[in-house]
């Protein structure tokens, strides 16, 4: 990606050199929050995840500082040229259907943070909190994508701040709320599949932005295949293959791995977010059929 020399945005908050002391406990026993972290990787929804803590420090201890680095410094000038490039992207579609967009902001930190929608930790993986409205990434997660995820590449780190992103325009259009309201009134597998379905649009919004960025002039030979590859790197099929050793699609929350692929595609190849409602199609496939050979349980 071609991102050096690119104008960077305004709206980063650092807050990488607070480091909190203590403990902060997601929820559950280790053994079994390992997997459900994993698999909600990319987009987690914040208000099932995070515990709520309304003041005070984010690890319940006091805070110290710690330098960072220049490695780390210059991640940050490209999360930001590719903040940048979303506002650019977004902004001008919101105008050309008679909207204003919103800037959200992107917030770095490290180790541990404390948003409007609870308390995370790294372990979390970035995410979008609709509350306040900002994206939290600790950098270090660009290198498990590479390492646990094998995942390499700038475009793919550039394909995880586009994908929340998209979930900020999900909250401008009132998606998030209505999905959220709907959750409630269905059984666990059935707020899944909704779950899933916002997680599929969110990676199309994805494509649609680099839609626009490769015609920015910003990206290189093998960026898209850097995004397709951590599209296909984070798809819950694999993720459970790999750490329980069979698949259940039923608690997918995010969609499988062609899934996801197939919409960033998508979103890549037309630029038009009218084409993407993933919610009124009927051929989202929950049960892998594409696959039928992956061991299942119920």
């Amino acid at each position: 990606m071609l991102w050096k020399g690119q104008r960077q945005s305004d709206n980063i908050e650092d807050q990488r050199s607070a480091i909190g002391r203590g403990g902060l406990a997601i929820g559950g026993g280790l053994g079994g929050l390992v997997v459900l972290i994993i698999a909600l990787l990319l987009g987690a929804d914040p208000r099932q995840l995070l515990q709520p803590n309304p003041g005070g420090d984010p690890s319940g201890g006091t805070r110290t500082s710690r330098p960072t680095n220049a490695a780390e410094d210059e991640l940050k000038q490209f999360a930001s040229v590719v903040l940048a490039s979303t506002e650019d992207v977004w902004t001008d579609i919101f105008r050309r259907s008679g909207r204003q967009y919103s800037q959200p902001r992107l917030l770095l930190f490290s180790g541990q943070v404390r948003s409007a929608c609870g308390n995370a930790d790294a372990a979390v993986g970035p995410f979008y909190c609709p509350g306040d409205q900002k994206v939290y990434l600790d950098l270090s997660f660009f290198q498990e994508l590479q390492t646990r995820f094998a995942a390499p590449g700038d475009f793919a780190e550039a394909y995880v701040i586009a994908h929340e992103v998209g979930h900020h325009v999900q909250n401008l259009l009132g998606t998030m709320d209505r999905v959220d309201r709907e959750q409630h009134r269905l059984s666990k597998a059935e707020a899944n599949q909704r779950s899933v379905r916002l997680e599929l649009q969110a990676d199309f919004l994805a494509g649609v932005w680099a839609h626009y960025a490769r015609q920015q002039g910003i990206l290189e030979p093998g960026d898209i295949e850097e995004a397709l590859g951590a599209a296909s790197a984070v798809g819950d099929d694999r993720l459970q293959r790999a750490n329980q050793g069979y698949v259940v699609p039923d608690s997918f929350t995010h969609g499988s791995s062609e899934q996801r692929m197939r919409w960033f595609r998508k979103g890549l190849e037309t630029g038009d977010v009218r084409q993407g409602d993933t919610f009124g199609v009927t051929n989202v496939d929950y049960r892998l059929d594409h696959n039928p050979r992956l061991p299942r349980r119920r």
